[in-house]
C-alpha cells in the first residue's frame, strides 16, 4: 500500500513563483474587469499592466537582495531556480515590457489596442518568459516557451493588416518547428541521463565521462536548431524580416529584445557546460553560427530599401554578436551578454519607437512599404528633433563612442580577446564597421537629402505624450550610458559570478 507523502508548505518556497504569478493575476484581472464592464478606455488597461509589472519588478528586486545574502533560491519541488542570471534576465524582461506597454497610447487609433485581451495576452507572455529563465527544468522551459510564443503569435495577428496575418502564420509555423526540435533534443537528454534538470544532466554526463557523446551531439543538433529559430541565427533566421515587417513597429522592437534575452539565458544554461567540458563539435558549430550570423545579416541589411527590414537584419546581427558570449563561456563574456543586452534594449526600443510614431495607416501612391528610406528624406528640415534622435539611435547601434552600445561592443570584444578568441574579436570588430554603413545610410537620407513630397506630413503622426516620454527615456539611456556602465558591470558581474557562470 502506498504511503501518503507529507510535504510542508514552507519547503515548497512558493515565493519563488511570486513574480510570474503577479503577471498572471494582472492578466486575469484585466479579463475580469472587461467581463464586468466592457468598452473601457485602453489607458485603464495600460495603467493596470504597468501597475502589475511594477509589482513584478518589486518582487524581483526583493529576490535580488535574498540572492546576494543567501545564494541561489530553489522552490516548488526544486523546479524553480532563482539564481543571479534568472533575476537579471527577468529584470530586463520586465523593464523592457514596462517601456513597451505605454506605446499603446498613440494619438491615432489602432485595431489591436481596442481589445483588453491584447493586454492580458501581453502579461501572460511575460509570465511565460519568466518561467523560461527561472528554471533549469527542460519541461518547465518548454511550458514557458510555448506560453509566451502562443501569446506572441496572437499579438502579431491583432495588428489586423494582411501582412500581420502572414507574419503570425510564419512565426507560428517556425515556432512549431522549433518546439518540435526542442522536444526531440530534450527527449534524448532524458534518455541518456534519466533527468530533465540541466544541472543533473551535466553531472551524469561528466560522471559517465561522456560515453554517450554520439547521443549528446544529436541532442545538441536539435537544440541548436530550436534556439537558432528563437534567436534568429542564420540559417534559421528567414522568418525574422517578414515577421518584423508584418508586426507593428512597437511590437517588432519588443520582439527584438525580450524573447531573445529569455532564449539567451536558456542557451547559456544548456550549452555552456558542454563548451566547458571540451565538446569540440559544439564549439565549432557555435563558432561558425556566430560568424555567419553576424556577417550574412550585415550584408543583407546593406541592400534593404525599408528601414524596418534593415533594423530586422540589424537585430539578427546583434543576436549573433551576443551569442559569442555563450561560445566563449567565461564570466566576463556572460557579464558582457547582460550588459550588451541592457544597453541594446534602450537603443533598439528607441529606434523602433521612432518608426512607430511615423506609422501611417494608409500607404501613399507609389509607396511600397511602411518605412522606405525616402520617407525619412530631409527629416532634419521638417522634424529636426526627430531626425537628431533617430540619428542618435543609429550611431549607438553602429557602436560609435560615447553612445550606449559602444561600451557593450567593447566589453564583448574584450572578453573574446581575454579568452584567446583573437580572430573572433577581429571578425566582431569588422562586422561593427560594416554595420556602420547601413546605419549611416539612414542618417544621410535624413540630413543630406531633400524632403519627398507627401511624406513631410507623416512625421510624428502617432506622437503622444507617452510615446515622446518613452523616446526621451531611450535617448537618456543611450547618451548617459557611459556613466552607468561601471555600476552596471559591478552588479552584473556579482550576480553572474555567484550563479556559477
Amino acid at each position: 500500500m502506498l504511503e501518503p507523502i507529507n510535504i510542508s508548505l514552507a519547503s515548497l518556497n512558493l515565493a519563488t513563483l511570486a513574480p510570474m504569478l503577479i503577471a498572471i493575476v494582472g492578466a486575469l484581472a484585466i479579463l475580469v474587469i472587461d467581463m464586468m464592464k466592457g468598452g473601457l478606455h485602453k489607458s485603464l488597461y495600460v495603467m493596470i499592466s504597468l501597475l502589475f509589472l511594477l509589482l513584478d519588478l518589486g518582487a524581483l528586486v526583493d529576490f535580488a537582495g535574498v540572492f546576494l545574502k543567501n545564494g541561489t533560491v530553489l522552490g516548488f519541488f526544486d523546479v524553480m531556480l532563482m539564481d543571479g542570471i534568472a533575476i537579471l534576465s527577468q529584470i530586463i524582461i520586465v523593464v523592457g515590457s514596462m517601456l513597451f506597454i505605454p506605446l499603446a497610447l498613440t494619438s491615432k487609433r489602432f485595431h489591436e489596442y481596442n481589445y483588453p485581451e491584447y493586454f492580458a495576452l501581453f502579461l501572460f507572455m511575460i509570465a511565460g518568459f519568466q518561467f523560461m529563465v527561472a528554471t533549469d527544468n527542460l519541461i518547465l522551459i518548454f511550458v514557458g516557451l510555448e506560453t509566451a510564443s502562443l501569446a506572441l503569435y496572437t499579438l502579431i495577428a491583432l495588428h489586423n493588416r494582411s501582412k500581420s496575418f502572414e507574419a503570425a502564420v510564419k512565426y507560428f509555423t517556425m515556432g512549431a518547428l522549433a518546439a518540435g526540435f526542442y522536444a526531440f533534443g530534450s527527449m534524448i537528454l532524458y534518455a541518456i541521463s534519466g533527468s530533465v534538470e540541466i544541472n543533473q544532466i551535466a553531472t551524469v554526463l561528466a560522471e559517465d565521462h561522456y560515453s554517450n557523446i554520439g547521443y549528446v551531439l544529436v541532442s545538441m543538433a536539435f537544440m541548436i536548431a530550436a534556439f537558432g529559430f528563437k534567436l534568429s541565427m542564420v540559417p534559421f533566421h528567414t522568418w525574422t524580416p517578414d515577421v518584423y515587417e508584418g508586426s507593428s513597429a512597437a511590437l517588432a522592437g519588443y520582439m527584438s529584445i525580450v524573447p531573445k534575452i529569455a532564449a539567451f539565458v536558456v542557451a547559456m544554461r544548456l550549452f555552456e557546460f558542454l563548451v566547458h567540458s571540451g565538446v569540440v563539435w559544439l564549439q565549432v558549430i557555435l563558432y561558425i553560427g556566430v560568424v555567419v550570423t553576424m556577417t550574412a545579416s550585415n550584408i543583407w541589411a546593406l541592400v534593404q530599401t525599408d528601414v524596418k527590414r534593415m533594423l530586422a537584419y540589424s537585430s539578427i546581427s546583434h543576436a549573433g554578436f551576443v551569442m559569442a558570449a555563450i561560445l566563449i563561456g567565461t564570466t566576463q563574456a556572460n557579464t558582457g551578454l547582460f550588459l550588451y543586452w541592457a544597453l541594446f534594449s534602450f537603443t533598439n526600443l528607441g529606434a523602433f519607437t521612432m518608426l512607430w510614431v511615423n506609422r501611417q495607416k494608409d500607404l501613399l501612391p507609389g509607396q511600397s512599404s511602411d518605412h522606405p528610406y525616402e520617407k525619412f528624406s530631409g527629416m532634419i528640415k521638417t522634424m529636426p528633433m526627430g531626425a537628431v534622435m533617430m540619428a542618435l539611435f543609429m550611431l549607438s547601434l553602429a557602436g560609435i563612442p560615447p553612445f550606449g552600445l559602444f561600451w557593450g561592443k567593447m566589453y564583448m570584444i574584450g572578453s573574446a580577446v581575454s579568452a584567446g578568441y583573437t580572430v573572433l574579436a577581429l571578425i566582431m570588430a569588422l562586422n561593427s564597421a560594416i554595420a556602420g554603413y547601413y546605419y549611416l545610410k539612414l542618417i544621410v537620407f535624413m540630413f543630406m537629402k531633400e524632403p519627398k513630397v507627401g511624406y513631410e506630413k507623416l512625421y510624428f503622426m502617432n506622437a503622444s505624450l507617452s510615446l515622446k516620454t518613452i523616446i526621451g527615456i531611450a535617448v537618456v539611456g543611450t547618451i548617459f550610458a557611459v556613466f552607468a556602465v561601471n555600476p552596471l558591470l559591478e552588479v552584473i558581474t556579482l550576480f553572474v559570478y555567484n550563479s556559477g557562470y
